[in-house]
């Protein structure tokens, strides 16, 4: 949807569902800093698909791959494993800042570039019974952070400081200046 919005016509490689398959662990690594872990990400999603692309022996189009996850206080925040760590990442927060963190890697033949991009979101208050209904929506689920600022979570969001795309997962004006460094032009 985002590519779509600057004009580019994108087209999905699943790494997992078809030969050869790839996955990426998603593990931080020990005393990894949310910056150095969406940019290792990133990089790693990217190699996985340019080799899934030359394996299917698909046509050399640029890959993008991207990353985010959220920072509370330094502390990596990825996916919540269940309805009750969500609640809790939003509780934490409630009329707090939290920065987000999103990694973008563009490959194109031999050329990998990278970039990242942070932004600080600030939430208003929130009470119980929003929290409650909001995780009840199913939203938070396999989201960096537990919400979703392109849904209901919008409702909760007082400030925001930097990309909007960005924190949607991934951040436009990066991923344009990413392709023309690699030498694709999407004009």
């Amino acid at each position: 949807m985002l590519l779509r919005q600057i004009g580019l016509n994108p087209s999905v490689l699943p790494l997992r569902h078809a030969p050869p398959r790839a996955d990426v662990d998603e593990t931080p690594l020990p005393r990894e800093r949310p910056r150095a872990y969406v940019l290792r990400l990133a990089r790693l999603k990217a190699q996985a698909a340019g080799l899934a692309l030359a394996g299917r022996r698909l046509p050399p189009w640029p890959v993008i791959a991207a990353d985010t996850c959220v920072s509370l206080h330094g502390e990596i925040l990825g996916k919540p494993r269940d309805a009750a760590e969500a609640a809790a990442w939003l509780r934490r927060y409630a009329e707090r800042s939290h920065s987000v963190y999103t990694a973008v890697a563009v490959l194109y033949g031999a050329r990998l570039e990278v970039a990242v991009n942070r932004s600080t979101v600030r939430f208003g208050p929130m009470s119980e019974r929003e929290i409650a209904r909001y995780v009840a929506s199913g939203e938070p689920f396999d989201k960096a952070g537990g919400y979703a600022i392109q849904g209901q979570a919008a409702a909760f969001v007082a400030h925001l400081t930097g990309s909007y795309s960005g924190v949607m997962g991934l951040p436009l004006y990066e991923t344009i200046q990413l392709l023309k460094s690699v030498g694709y032009d999407p004009d």
